[in-house]
This record gives C-alpha cells, structure tokens and sequence, in this order.
C-alpha cells in the first residue's frame, strides 16, 4: 500500500489563506478590513479613511484622529464558485470513481475586526488593531470529482497590530505597526491508499508569526492627500500532524506516512500607493495602486520531523497589481455616499492553481455611505459585487491521484456593517 500523505495534504496547507470564504481578494489577502474602505472598493484606503480602520491600510492616518476613536466592523462575505470537470482523471487507482460536481463549497461568512485610535499629545498617536486578513473555510460534497485535491478546508489567520503615528507639521505625517499574526489549519483530502482503495488525509497545525507595516501621508496642497503605505510578507511555519485514515477511520502508517511534520507559509509583502483630491468641499475623487509580491510564494516544501524533505511542490504564484478608482460625496450633514470599482489581478496559473483556491481575475463594484448618528457616533454600510474571471485547473495531485483538470468560476457578494465613536 502506497500512501503519499505530506505531497496530498501538508503540501497544500499553504493553499489555504483567504479567511471563512473563497474569493475577497486575488490569491489568499483579504482586504475586507474596514466598512468605508470597502464603500470605495478601496480606492482611497492609503489616502482619506477617517476612522481607526486606517491603522490596518496606512498608519499615518491616525493623525487625523483628535482624541480617542473607535471602529467595529463585520463583512459577511457570500461567495459562490462553480467548478466543472474538463477531462480529471483518477490515474492508477484501480477503477476508483471519479464523481460528480460540488455543489458550491462555501456558506455567508462573517468577518470582524476592530480598531482603537487614541491622540497621546498634539503630535504623537498609539492605536492598536484586530483583524482576520486571512483565511479559507469550504467543504466540497463527499466523493466529489475533485477530492484527490481537497474536500475540506478551515483556516483562520488571526493578526494584531500595535501602531503609533507622528504627525511632522500639518503636510506630512508617519506610521507604522507590528503585525503578530496566529494562523490555524484543518485541511483535508483524499488519498489513494491502494489499487481500488482510497482514504483521506487531514493536516492540522498552527503557528505564530510576526511582520510589519509603516506609511505615510503627504499634503502637497490643502485639497490634495498623497498616501504610500507598506507591508511585510509573514513567515509562517505550520507545525502540527498529518493523519491518514481508511474507510473505516482507522489510521494507516502510524508513525511513518500519519507523522508530525511542518510546511512554511509566506506571505506575500505589499506596497500601495494613493491619491486624493477634493474637487468641491463635498465631493473628494481617489485613486489606488497596489503591487503585491506573490512571488515569495513559490513553492511549498513539506518536512517531517526527522528533518527529511517530504516533498516540494512549486507554486510559480505571479507579482500582481490591483487598482481601483472611487468617489466620496458629502450628501448633506449626517450622510456621506461611496462609490468605487477595482481590478484586482489573481497570483495563479492553470497548472499550479487550486479548488482551495480557485482563483481568477477579480473585478468589484462597490457602495457605501456613512450615517452621522450624532456628533459621536457614525453607521457605516456597505455592498459590494465580485465577479471572478474563469480560469482553469490543471495539475497533478499526489501518486495514484492522476491529474485535476477543471474549470472555475465564481461571485462573491459582500454586505458590511460597522460603527465608529469618537470619545
């Protein structure tokens, strides 16, 4: 009995990240971390958010912020990706079933985060954020054409971010954060066993891992914001344990092929680049680029705990850009409307690509507004629409798994809530 255990399951751990859904952001980041960001699909996050969401996307904008801010916020997040067999083959498994199509994998997730923003003295600020920037959460139907390269996957990046911010004089401003990031993993998917006979391996693991963030923003003139902002990439290395199970549930190799082990994770690093400008004195245009390098992800190297390499697999994930454009228009007093649409380029190829991940092209459309309650508290709402591009799968999948060829697409849909109190 042949089992290849790390290749079918460790190997993908790292195939995991966009938080309890596929499909916010191309690749595995989720940029769902502020409700007036979203509004604009993001067109103005390094630039004009008004609210401590700003810590997470540019930390130089807590200087905006007088006093003590608070933000809360959820996104629940509703994708549905369909993916069709276009010729997968189950290889030498002895005349195993291949099956038929999912039903869609993912159920309305949500997705909180929170941030507090406080002004120590005229120039100086401390804030702190919590957030869940990714994460993956599917489960394909039992004996589904695809199980060889995944049938369940639960991950939550958790991350903290304590920033401080100085403000130089009233045109330049500075930021910057550590990122303390807790990654768990349950993946799991089907293994050829034997001529005939299949089971299922399933990896768990966790680790902590550590980056960090930094931006600035410039007023070359009163009506005019420049914003750069960076992030790190996070080394994450999952240790945990890779169990193989039969039919009956009952552990094969123990010891041997079901065995501790580790995959590293890397996380790609980012660089935005924004700009602002009120046109009038209620409506502000915005602009948004942001590179992402996706080529820290270049392969997935499984090792067990006797130091032996398991395994690589290559990733060849691509350096992508995202841009968007939006508006902000001060409608009366207590309302504030948003409104913006972004490209967001997927990190993927046909033959590396994944059913955890069935990434393609992304383009949103987004709206928002902000509801003024009082002179303290605000109601942020927002929608957005993503239609993910059809892509293919093509890619072998472990000894005796034959090959995964499939096409996917998908939509994601996003409504979002949170509230903002000044003190």
């Amino acid at each position: 009995m042949r089992v290849s255990p790390l290749r079918a399951s460790l190997l993908s751990a790292i195939c995991f990240i966009p938080f309890a859904t596929n499909a916010n952001a191309a690749g595995f980041y989720i940029q769902e971390q502020s409700v007036r960001g979203l509004g604009s699909a993001f067109s103005g996050s390094t630039t004009n958010l008004d609210d401590a969401s700003t810590i997470f996307f540019n930390p130089s904008g807590m200087t905006k912020l007088e006093g003590l801010h608070t933000q809360a916020g959820v996104n629940v997040i509703m994708p549905d990706s369909d993916i069709d067999n276009r010729g997968t083959n189950s290889g030498p498994s002895g005349g195993l079933p291949l099956g038929g199509n999912s039903d869609n994998p993912y159920q309305p997730t949500p997705v909180p985060n929170g941030f507090l923003s406080y002004q120590i003295t005229e120039n100086f600020w401390a804030g702190i954020g919590v957030t869940a920037p990714y994460g993956l959460a599917s489960e394909y139907d039992k004996g589904w054409f695809g199980r060889f390269d995944s049938t369940k996957t639960e991950l939550t990046v958790m991350d903290v971010q304590p920033t401080v911010a100085y403000k130089v004089n009233d045109w330049l401003s500075f930021g910057a954060g550590i990122n303390i990031q807790r990654a768990t993993a349950d993946l799991q998917n089907a293994v050829i066993l034997g001529a005939g006979t299949e089971g299922n391996s399933q990896l768990k693991g966790d680790d902590f891992g550590f980056g960090y963030s930094f931006g600035a923003q410039i007023k070359p003139w009163e009506t005019t914001t420049i914003g750069l902002s960076y992030k790190s990439s996070v080394h994450h290395n999952l240790d945990g344990r890779v169990t193989i199970t039969n039919s009956a549930g009952n552990v094969v190799g123990a010891g041997v092929t079901s065995t501790n082990g580790s995959a590293k994770l890397v996380t790609p690093d980012q660089a935005s680049f924004g700009v602002a400008h009120d046109l009038t004195e209620r409506l502000t245009i915005q602009a948004q680029a942001t590179w992402f390098g996706w080529n820290n992800f270049d392969n997935i190297t499984a090792i067990r705990d006797s130091g032996a390499v398991a395994s690589t697999v290559f990733q060849n994930y691509q350096t992508t850009w995202a841009f968007a454009v939006g508006a902000e228009y001060m409608a009366s007093p207590d309302w504030t409307l948003r409104a913006g649409v972004q490209f967001d380029e997927s990190p993927t190829t046909d033959e590396f690509r994944t059913s955890r991940t069935p990434d393609g092209d992304r383009t949103w459309v987004s709206l928002g507004a902000t509801y003024a309650i009082n002179d303290r508290l605000d109601l942020d709402l927002a929608a957005t629409y993503i239609d993910v591009a059809e892509e293919e799968i093509n890619v072998a999948r472990g000894t005796g798994a034959g090959r995964f060829i499939a096409d996917t697409d998908g939509q994601v849909g996003i409504l979002a809530l949170g509230v903002a109190y000044k003190f």
